[in-house]
């Protein structure tokens, strides 16, 4: 089944809570084009492999790539990301809990952002729902915990293939690279960037374009009475639209991320940039074929501490990476808090 755009268009209007869910979500895609989406390119643009405004262009198109891809191939991203919680059929309360964790994501990606710091709006969702989950239930009832290991598992992996990929690609690219004339590998790596670029933005894609628009699905459905997307597949229109919403929203403020990602925490040479990019769009793409939702934001930035780490540990700005880690942490139990609010809130108006 496909869902054409001029009935989705007659249902927004028909329905104001469709509406409000509809505006939150593009408003959450904005957001992570403004501070998630941002990582991918980071490296490219800190070393000015690619002008700021043409890489905003390059990640928005093949965002929209991987999303179209990565869903043809597997869309299990999609569900691990439904089935965190549990509303035993109802679509009222799922519709509140959605709504929910959609503020408590725009809440608190907009307030990381003002200190410079990437988030994660990946874990900021599951954290969101599972709040909203405990508001309605007045328990953890709702919490699917085998599909919370899930998250947990892609956390570490995340992490630790992240740091450990950026270390051994940079070894392996510093190997290959030892008895050839600097300036022209130089030429080369800058060319070799943009490549990596967009090999992260197509993994971007694959994994948050891919949980984000199998959200806006989701909340079509539930406001429709339905807990369940079934087979029905993401349509081109769709794609299009929040690949849209989210390269305006990494023009509008991304470059802060990029400062801090790209710049502040490992001072990168051209060669080292590739080598991040690359570790970490593949560290993405082997969870995603597995179907497992992990971060973007940690893959990228763990990958360029592996990069930095293999100059020497003290090559990593460290007072960065603990405000990063911080915010990181700190995620589940402030989304967590913020969704449990906001559902509260939502049960007494509406």
């Amino acid at each position: 089944m496909e869902i054409e755009f001029s009935w989705f268009i007659n249902q927004v209007i028909s329905s104001p809570v469709l509406l409000v869910t509809v505006l939150l979500t593009l408003g959450v895609i904005f957001v992570n084009g403004w501070t998630d989406a941002p990582n991918a390119i980071a490296t490219c643009v800190a070393t000015r492999s690619i002008a700021p405004k043409s890489a905003v262009m390059m990640s928005a198109v093949f965002n929209f790539l991987g999303v179209l891809v990565m869903t043809l191939i597997n869309s299990t991203v999609v569900m691990t990301i439904k089935n965190m919680v549990n509303f035993g059929g109802n679509t009222g309360d799922a519709t509140v809990a959605l709504c929910a964790a959609l503020v408590a994501i725009i809440v608190w990606a907009v307030a990381a952002w003002y200190f410079g710091i990437p988030t994660s709006e990946s874990h900021a969702l599951i954290a969101g729902l599972s709040g909203a989950a405990i508001a309605l239930h007045g328990g953890l009832s709702g919490i699917n915990g085998s599909e919370w290991v899930k998250v947990l598992y892609g956390l570490v992996l995340s992490t630790l293939l992240g740091f450990f990929s950026g270390y051994l690609f940079t070894k392996l690219t510093i190997a290959i690279c030892r008895n050839m004339d600097r300036r022209r590998t130089t030429g080369f790596f800058r060319g070799a960037q943009i490549f990596g670029g967009a090999a992260m933005s197509f993994m971007h894609g694959a994994q948050d374009g891919q949980k984000f628009m199998g959200v806006l699905l989701l909340g079509v459905f539930l406001v429709n009475g339905n807990d369940t997307t079934g087979n029905v597949e993401l349509p081109i229109w769709m794609m299009l639209l929040c690949s849209a919403v989210m390269a305006i929203g990494t023009s509008v403020g991304g470059y802060k991320i990029i400062k801090a990602v790209g710049m502040d925490m490992v001072k990168l040479e051209s060669y080292q940039g590739f080598s991040a990019d690359i570790a970490a769009a593949a560290c993405l793409l082997l969870s995603s074929i597995f179907g497992i939702p992990v971060s973007t934001t940690h893959t990228k930035t763990t990958a360029i501490m592996g990069v930095g780490a293999t100059k020497r540990l003290s090559a990593v700005n460290f007072g960065v990476v603990k405000d990063m880690v911080l915010t990181w942490v700190l995620t589940f139990p402030g989304c967590g808090l913020i969704g449990y609010i906001i559902a509260k809130l939502f049960m007494v108006i509406f």
